[in-house]
């Protein structure tokens, strides 16, 4: 059986490539590039995209504990480094761009990420540990694989959201998400086939 990448990719971009280089937009790295591989599917979220999240996000990122989930290039990830986020999970399954995101890190000199090979939902099925709750999760699931529900139930019941923890969610736009009733949409915005989400969540 072939393994499923958790690169981001759908039938219409699945073949398109990266440029090679992702740029970030904002912080202490800002205007820094850092290379990408050049794998089918894997490609930066946008700089347009990129910068209306950390807008929506303002100054709540510092001192944050922050996941990117389904990572890829990290964009999202080292963006929310970039703007003061006190720790940020990497979690990826793709051995090579798992290690280039390592060697991003590297570059950059930031001992604040922490880069896991290995499938999100399998990450999400493990117990938290003595972690601190996640302030801010970033989800970006590959298109059309059905992952973003089963995802987002187990980071409620997992006990990985701290009490007022905001979710980022990035699909389709044919899909309309089904998130646990004590997650609020705070703010919603549409890219070309690509629909981005945040959620407020509250305790239940």
């Amino acid at each position: 059986m072939k393994r499923k990448r958790s690169l981001k990719q759908n039938a219409t971009r699945g073949q398109t490539r990266s440029n090679g280089k992702l740029r970030i937009i904002g912080g202490d790295f800002r205007r820094r590039q850092l290379p990408v591989l050049d794998l089918p599917g894997l490609r930066p979220t946008p700089d347009r995209v990129r910068e209306t999240l950390f807008n929506w996000l303002g100054q709540t990122l510092y001192g944050q504990r922050v996941l990117d989930a389904f990572a890829g290039t990290g964009a999202l990830g080292i963006e929310a480094l970039s703007r003061g986020a006190a720790h940020v999970d990497f979690v990826e399954q793709d051995a090579g761009a798992a290690a280039q995101l390592q060697q991003n890190l590297d570059t950059l000199q930031t001992d604040k990420g922490h880069v896991a090979r290995q499938d999100v939902q399998a990450f999400l099925a493990q117990p938290p540990a003595m972690k601190e709750p996640f302030d801010l999760v970033l989800l970006d699931p590959p298109f059309h694989q059905g992952l973003i529900d089963t995802c987002c139930e187990a980071l409620e019941t997992g006990g990985r959201l701290a009490p007022e923890a905001l979710i980022y969610l990035e699909a389709e736009s044919s899909l309309m998400p089904a998130p646990p009733e004590n997650w609020q949409l705070y703010r919603q915005t549409r890219a070309g086939e690509t629909t981005a989400r945040l959620y407020r969540r509250e305790s239940p």
